[in-house]
């Protein structure tokens, strides 16, 4: 019998049931300096990609500092310690592609008030100079 060796728990791994609109918490095995800690990176899973063979990926997004971060981390890559589900949402959809759309808009949204509010305190600062 002919077994491939792999670092990763790959029955383990396949029983993992990750979905589109879950927000997961994935543990990044990261070397530095010969030292190795983990990294948690967590976000909402946008996509999941070839089921369960070994090519498998999963998509995850989270806002960083208002910016929006996507990572697409390989199923059974051994990078990765371990995966957690923090919250299950249900959703309607197998891709969430258009979620980055409807955060640009936010922002956007955000912004503009922003500006609407500078030009409403100019407006009083010159009421109240004259």
């Amino acid at each position: 019998m002919n077994r491939v060796i792999s670092p990763v728990n790959i029955e383990e791994r396949q029983k993992i049931d990750l979905r589109s609109g879950d927000t997961v918490r994935v543990w990044q095995k990261i070397v530095e300096k010969g030292k190795t800690r983990l990294q948690a990176f967590e976000g909402l899973v946008l996509a999941r990609k070839h089921g369960r063979e070994a090519g498998a990926t999963f998509t995850v997004r989270r806002m960083s500092s208002g910016v929006g971060v996507e990572k697409i981390f390989p199923l059974y890559s051994p990078v990765i310690d371990k995966i957690e589900v923090v919250k299950r949402s249900s959703v309607r959809r197998a891709k969430l592609y258009h979620i980055r759309e409807k955060a640009t808009k936010e922002i956007s949204r955000q912004m503009r008030n922003l500006r609407m509010a500078k030009e409403v305190e100019g407006v009083v600062s010159e009421a109240e100079a004259k």
